[in-house]
C-alpha cells in the first residue's frame, strides 16, 4: 500500500514541477517578447497559458483521485492540499504572463517609450523564484521556499522603482500617457505573479514544517 502512495505522490510531484516548468519558460518568453518587441512570441506565450490551463485540470484530478483511493494521512495529505492550491496559483502565474504578451502586443506597434531594463530584470527574477520553488517541491528544500519569499521582496521593489519612473514620464509629457499606463500593467503583471509564487512557497513550508509562516507585511 505504501509503495503504491509513493509511486503515485511522485508522479503527483513530476506532474507538478511540469507545469511549473511550462510558467517558467512562459515568464521567460515574456522577458524576450518585450525586450524585443516581438508579437510572435507574444502570441506564442498566449498559447501556452491554455496548455497550463487543461495541465492544472489534469493534475487536479489526479490529486481528487488519489485522495480518494489511498486515503493519505498527515504530511501526505498537506502535501496534496499544497499541491492543490498551488494548481490555482499557478495558473493564475500563468494568466499574468499571458496578460503581458497582450500588453507587448499592443506596445509593438509603436518605437518602445525607452529601452526596458527594470521590467526584463524583474521577469529574470521571477523565472529565478520559479527554479526554486521547483527545487523546494522536488527536493523538500525549506531554504528554497524562504529564498522565495525573500526574492519576492526584490521584485516589489522594482515595481515601485518602475512605477515611479513611468510616473514622472507622464507628467514630463502627457504624450507618453498611454504607452507608460501599458508598461506600468506589465510591470503589475510581474509583479501578481510573484505574489503566487510567494503563496506556493508558503503552502510548501507548511507541508513541511506543518505551520504556515507569513511575511510580516501578510499578516493582519
Amino acid at each position: 500500500m505504501r509503495e503504491t502512495l509513493d509511486r503515485e505522490l511522485n508522479h503527483l510531484t513530476e506532474e507538478t514541477i511540469r507545469m511549473i516548468s511550462m510558467v517558467r519558460e512562459m515568464v521567460d518568453n515574456s522577458v524576450k517578447a518585450l525586450a524585443d518587441q516581438d508579437p510572435r512570441v507574444a502570441q506564442q506565450i498566449i498559447s501556452q497559458d491554455k496548455e497550463v490551463d487543461t495541465l492544472e485540470l489534469k493534475i487536479e484530478s489526479e490529486a481528487v483521485t488519489l485522495m480518494a483511493r489511498q486515503q493519505p494521512v498527515a504530511s501526505d495529505l498537506r502535501f496534496i492540499f499544497t499541491v492543490i492550491k498551488g494548481l490555482t496559483d499557478l495558473e493564475r502565474a500563468g494568466d499574468y504572463a499571458a496578460h503581458i504578451a497582450e500588453d507587448v502586443i499592443v506596445l509593438a506597434q509603436e518605437p518602445p517609450l525607452k529601452n526596458y531594463i527594470t521590467l526584463p530584470d524583474m521577469g529574470r527574477r521571477l523565472t529565478t523564484m520559479l527554479d526554486l520553488v521547483s527545487k523546494a517541491l522536488a527536493e523538500r528544500d525549506q531554504e528554497a521556499a524562504k529564498e522565495v519569499l525573500r526574492r519576492d521582496d526584490e521584485v516589489d521593489g522594482l515595481y515601485e522603482e518602475v512605477t515611479r519612473e513611468l510616473l514622472t514620464y507622464m507628467l514630463e509629457d502627457p504624450r507618453t500617457i498611454s504607452k507608460a499606463l501599458t508598461l506600468m500593467r506589465v510591470a503589475r503583471s510581474y509583479e501578481r505573479l510573484g505574489d503566487h509564487l510567494e503563496n506556493i512557497s508558503e503552502r510548501i513550508l507548511y507541508w513541511l514544517t506543518g505551520k504556515m509562516e507569513k511575511k510580516p507585511e501578510d499578516v493582519y
